[in-house]
């Protein structure tokens, strides 16, 4: 059976009411809960952008759910401190947390001063992290020498001490066919982005096809208000940036690029990115379907920031939505 997660938006949401509203969802019946690991929000309205690793080490005390974050090391966060962050969530909550890698984008990453390579030299530096954190998660001593003109990372005689009984699951984040299968190699799992059900069928299944063993989860952004202007405006205040696409939106630098560039995103375009609608019915259809595709996780991003847009998201989906969606599959 599916599950359904909640997804923490640290972009819009300060830790501290971000923790009270995920006890909340777990309360209400959500299964799982996911974030992003980000230096700053999307678009300066957004105002937020806590630290998702100290966040998880409370929020994994505070809701009895499993958790999942999405990281990119390499560059703004060296692989070894990477590894040491997983390791102490995965050892203080066994079972019950896991990590998916990405190659990043410049928002997050450009901080360091070092240049932001070209997708193909990140997806390189990736595989090279992926093999550094394992190793290390395994207990071994690392030293490692990349090639600086390929993006390497270099790692000297490093270990991490506090080690979980059973690592934490490293997930491949993809939102293309390419990449997904392109990770497949080393991937426990997969985790992707959309509402179009034909577009994630084919990441999932270029994935797959590829070898691609272990979960498949869904992130699925969405606008649910009490009417359907309501949820449109919501979609555009507060999350226009759901509607740039890829590869456009991995290489805006910051949130004052992102705004620009959103600013001329049309209704349909946001209609496209994420599922608006003030109906709960029209919400379950949807995610029904995308489950459908095979997913084994959807996790649901209310774009609505407010706490009040925040507490309308979980109490509808917790009295009403999950429990069709349950009932129906």
């Amino acid at each position: 059976m599916t599950a359904f997660g909640y997804h923490c938006s640290h972009e819009q949401i300060a830790p501290s009411r971000l923790l009270r509203h995920v006890s909340r969802a777990a309360e209400a019946g959500f299964d799982a809960a996911m974030c992003s690991d980000h230096l700053a929000p999307w678009g300066v309205a957004q105002g937020e952008s806590g630290y998702a690793f100290s966040w998880l080490g409370a929020a994994l005390a505070a809701a009895p759910l499993s958790f999942g974050v999405v990281t990119a090391p390499g560059q703004r966060t060296h692989p070894v401190t990477t590894a040491q962050a997983i390791a102490t969530l995965g050892e203080m909550y066994p079972g019950r947390f896991w990590a998916a890698l990405g190659s990043g984008e410049a928002l997050n990453e450009h901080i360091t001063g070092d240049p932001w390579p070209p997708k193909d030299v990140r997806e390189r530096r990736l595989r090279e992290c992926v093999d550094i954190i394992r190793a290390l998660l395994a207990g071994e001593e690392v030293t490692h020498h990349g090639a600086p003109e390929n993006g390497g990372v270099r790692v000297d005689r490093a270990r991490v001490w506090s080690l979980p009984a059973e690592p934490p699951p490293l997930i491949a984040a993809a939102v293309s066919p390419d990449s997904a299968a392109a990770h497949a190699e080393w991937a426990d799992g997969l985790v992707t982005v959309g509402c179009d059900p034909r577009g994630v069928g084919e990441v999932i299944a270029a994935y797959r096809e590829a070898g691609g063993r272990g979960p498949v989860r869904l992130q699925v952004h969405l606008a649910l208000a009490d009417d359907d202007a309501a949820a449109l405006a919501m979609a555009r205040h507060h999350w226009p940036n759901g509607a740039v696409p890829s590869p456009d939106s991995w290489d805006i630098a910051t949130p004052e690029e992102f705004d620009r560039r959103a600013a001329s995103v049309s209704d349909d375009e946001l209609r496209t990115a994420m599922i608006v609608s003030g109906d709960a019915a029209v919400h379950r259809d949807r995610i029904a379907e995308l489950a459908d595709v095979g997913f084994d996780a959807v996790m649901l991003h209310q774009v609505g920031a407010t706490a009040e847009q925040q507490d309308l998201f979980i109490d509808v989906f917790g009295e009403r939505v999950l429990p069709e969606l349950r009932s129906a599959g």
